[in-house]
């Protein structure tokens, strides 16, 4: 792996919608497009040899929109999902969903299991598709599951943590992530990932994702290794070399747990 990339990306991908408007175009064919740009980015990552990555396909909010249009983004990740599923074992990726899957058709549904029963042995990149999610639901949920445990007597509510939290989410397999990317020109996180973005470095751009790819990343990729990521230290600590080893080590050890 080259030096300074980050081990896990979380990308926000906007603008599909007026990619297409500035096209005069239907919005699916923004949707269409930006299914290619998610392609080109996934196998780019896996060319970087990025240990994780996690796309915002659909949110919980998501279901707010025209009904054609939803019905057009569930068909789209079912037919993509169908097509490259093979294509992704092929190439040692681990596919994860994460989000509430209850309310989607039990077609969606039994292809979701399928595909990530195929690939869940892959020891390459691992690829979380959040579907239907919202980081208030991953924290309602887990407060939910240790509620259950501290009404059971399986819990010592006192001993609640960060730590004893944190496995309880949907992403307790993975780092939390290095790099927020967000296309289209919007300045927020829209309810994504909101445990997880507490130290993210978060990275935004004008370009519509539908334009979004190698080149346009590699210029994110770039802005983030110019950072300097202090996690509560001041500059100077960082500066010195054996406090550097230090924070390096905790960091590699907190991945390795994750």
């Amino acid at each position: 792996m080259e030096k300074n990339l980050p081990k896990h990306i979380a990308i926000i991908m906007d603008g599909n919608g007026r990619w297409a408007k500035k096209r005069l175009l239907p919005r699916v064919a923004g949707h269409q497009r930006g299914a290619e740009s998610a392609r080109a980015i996934i196998a780019f990552c896996a060319k970087k040899q990025i240990p994780y990555l996690t796309l915002f396909a659909f949110s919980s909010e998501n279901w707010r929109r025209p009904e054609g249009e939803v019905r057009f983004l569930l068909d789209l990740f079912l037919r993509s999902l169908k097509n490259e599923i093979q294509e992704l074992h092929k190439n040692n990726v681990c596919l994860k969903i994460i989000g509430d899957k209850t309310r989607f058709g039990k077609e969606l549904q039994t292809a979701i299991t399928f595909a990530e029963e195929l690939t869940q042995a892959n020891q390459g990149l691992q690829l979380n598709i959040a579907l239907n999610y919202g980081g208030q639901w991953d924290i309602l949920e887990a407060t939910r599951a240790i509620s259950k445990k501290v009404a059971s007597g399986e819990m010592d509510p006192d001993a609640i943590t960060e730590e004893t939290f944190r496995p309880y989410l949907t992403l307790a397999d993975c780092p939390e992530p290095d790099l927020l990317i967000r296309t289209s020109g919007e300045y927020r996180i829209s309810n994504f990932l909101l445990w997880q973005f507490a130290y993210t470095e978060l990275y935004f751009t004008e370009t519509l994702w539908p334009d979004f790819r190698e080149a346009q990343c590699e210029e994110a990729l770039k802005a983030y290794a110019e950072r300097q990521r202090r996690f509560g230290y001041i500059s100077e600590q960082l500066s010195d070399t054996q406090n550097q080893k230090e924070y390096d080590a905790a960091l590699t050890e907190n991945i390795a747990n994750a």
